[in-house]
């Protein structure tokens, strides 16, 4: 049962530094409502990206979207190795040639994992899963008549996620490259070919 007079200085201190992660321009971020359950505290965010999108325009429905939840529990989750556990959800489209690609979730893991390492997001008891949906839509259901996509299911704990002052800014940045390279967007920096 979480404290009524509020969460832990810990907590507060790793939720101010998630929230002053600034992503890259092609990422949309808005506040979600964290899940209670999972943990006495919880905090959460979306990120949504299209690579067609410009800068600054309003996403109607987006190639790619994420969730990113910070869990933390003060006594500490022997499965979580420490107090603090990210989890996190990611969808994205597929290309027609991509679908059916038997190498697809060995490759949407290597995105997390990757983005882990690029952004020195050190971490402990990492687990998820990488699956391929189709969806066809019959009778009057708005939408493009199929859509293919890749969904990747995730969580870790950080090291030092045992309060001992790690700072979580890298596994912010992590799950937005992660976000970044499902939805095809270059690395920053180098621009992109017109399709």
């Amino acid at each position: 049962m979480p404290d009524p007079t509020g969460p832990p200085e810990e907590f507060r201190r790793a939720v101010a530094a998630l929230s002053a992660v600034r992503p890259r321009p092609e990422l949309v971020v808005a506040p979600l409502d964290a899940p209670p359950r999972l943990a006495p505290y919880t905090w959460a965010v979306s990120i949504e990206a299209d690579a067609a999108r410009a800068p600054g325009e309003e996403l109607d429905e987006p190639d790619t979207s994420g969730r990113l939840i910070l869990l933390h529990d003060p006594a500490g989750q022997d499965a979580w190795e420490g107090r603090f556990r990210f989890v996190c959800f990611v969808q994205a489209r597929l290309d027609p040639e991509q679908v059916g690609d038997e190498m697809l979730p060995t490759v949407g893991w290597s995105w997390l994992t990757e983005a882990l390492e690029q952004n020195g997001a050190a971490h402990v008891a990492l687990g998820g899963t990488v699956t391929q949906t189709s969806s066809v839509r019959f009778g009057d259901i708005a939408g493009p008549r199929r859509d293919d996509d890749v969904e990747l299911r995730a969580s870790w704990t950080p090291v030092g996620g045992d309060g001992s002052g790690v700072d979580l800014r890298c596994h912010a940045e992590a799950f937005c490259t992660l976000v970044s390279t499902a939805a095809g967007l270059p690395p920053v920096g180098i621009a992109q070919l017109a399709r």
